[in-house]
């Protein structure tokens, strides 16, 4: 966990140099898997995204690029990405899985690293390309098809997620009903969103595709209680309150406040840092304790947390105090889709747009469970160019 030093009340000190500050954030638009994106392969999809965040900041390198990815090929895919990116041999790569919040992993990575003093400025974020993913076989004989890697030792519990998800919402309480309303408010949030052109500064266009894909009106209450349950057979989880297998990339340029101030740039100031697991039989759980931790240092304006399944969300939001009707204002990865590697940085990027670009101003929280029982939560918060913090609303 990382934590700012404490400050008096009446005169707060000014950040160290060292404070980790995100001033640019992109992401492609999200296309279903075997869509709209189905032919990109993951360097294709992440190295527009990259160079997109230099040009937003004036910038022309950086000490490192920092990628999550869970299902790609393998071969270190940022440094793959970086060099498609046009980035010279020097800066190397790192590729971090931390399932599907290694996007969000490779941000607080890289925060860690500035505020060490190893660099001043990164990219980091996250890339999925479901559609180009190699196929893999077990070596038994015969050959087994490998549909996804082992999140815990079998005798310890290795659910697949639905299953994980069903169990979740089960000991939390989730009504199906409750889950399909979460589900709808998604949908509907991020159809109007899109209509508003609130994506669109954030998004780079990749192979002609301007918009996300999945996101669909048309969605009604009684629609979504006809979908039957899809992973257990008295579940709750269906094929539509759940997230949809995706392809997309998303990423930040972090920087120190001496670069950030040197360039007067706005920006999203991390606050405070938490990485945290819990049992591998309740994976969906594995981000509440970091919740927990981050929540003690503020209470954010506004949330992005990623909507694996409504009842795995629902249990989360609950478990930490966090009030659903004020979480993805603009829907989330039921509406838009689940780039695995991508998504963590999904939601950094949505909160940059909100805090930054659209001068709304406050502190925001991003989080996520993923694979295995982990999970990773931060909070932010908005500076001007001056580095003060920006209250929420925007004035000061």
């Amino acid at each position: 966990m990382s934590a700012p030093g404490s400050a008096p009340a009446t005169a707060p000190a000014p950040a160290p140099a060292t404070a980790p500050v995100i001033v640019a954030a992109r992401r492609t638009p999200i296309g279903t898997a075997g869509g709209v994106l189905r032919d990109l392969a993951a360097d294709e999809l992440a190295a527009p995204v990259l160079r997109a965040l230099l040009a937003d900041a004036g910038l022309t390198t950086v000490d490192d690029v920092l990628l999550g990815n869970v299902f790609g090929p393998g071969g270190n895919t940022a440094r793959a990405d970086a060099l498609r990116a046009g980035l010279a041999a020097g800066v190397p790569g790192l590729t971090v899985d931390r399932q599907c919040a290694s996007g969000l992993a490779a941000i607080t990575v890289a925060a860690a690293l500035i505020r060490a003093g190893e660099g001043e400025a990164y990219l980091a974020g996250g890339v999925e390309s479901a559609s180009t993913a190699p196929h893999r076989l077990w070596r038994t004989d015969p050959p087994q098809a490998y549909t996804r890697a082992p999140f815990a030792p079998a005798e310890l519990g290795d659910p697949e997620m639905g299953e994980a998800a069903d169990l979740v919402a089960a000991e939390a309480g989730i009504s199906r009903e409750r889950q399909d309303r979460f589900a709808l408010r998604s949908h509907e949030r991020a159809v109007a969103a899109r209509a508003a052109g609130r994506f669109d500064d954030e998004l780079v266009e990749v192979a002609g595709v301007r918009r996300d894909q999945r996101p669909r009106a048309g969605f009604t209450a009684a629609r979504l209680a006809r979908f039957r349950p899809a992973f257990t057979e008295n579940g709750t989880a269906t094929a539509a309150n759940s997230c949809g297998v995706s392809d997309g990339a998303a990423a930040v340029l972090i920087v120190s406040e001496r670069v950030r101030r040197e360039r007067n740039l706005p920006g999203l100031r991390l606050v405070v840092s938490a990485t945290s697991g819990c049992d591998p039989r309740r994976l969906g759980l594995g981000v509440v304790p970091a919740l927990r931790e981050v929540l003690e240092y503020g209470t954010p304006q506004v949330t992005e947390f990623t909507e694996a399944f409504a009842g795995q969300a629902l249990a989360c939001l609950d478990a930490a105090g966090l009030d659903e009707e004020t979480v993805n204002r603009d829907g989330g990865a039921i509406a838009l889709g689940h780039p695995w590697g991508a998504s963590g940085a999904v939601l950094a990027v949505r909160l940059f747009a909100q805090l930054v670009r659209q001068g709304r101003g406050g502190s925001g929280l991003t989080a996520l469970s993923a694979g295995g029982g982990l999970g990773v939560a931060a909070l932010w918060q908005a500076v001007g160019p001056d580095g003060e913090p920006v209250p929420p609303g925007g004035a000061r």
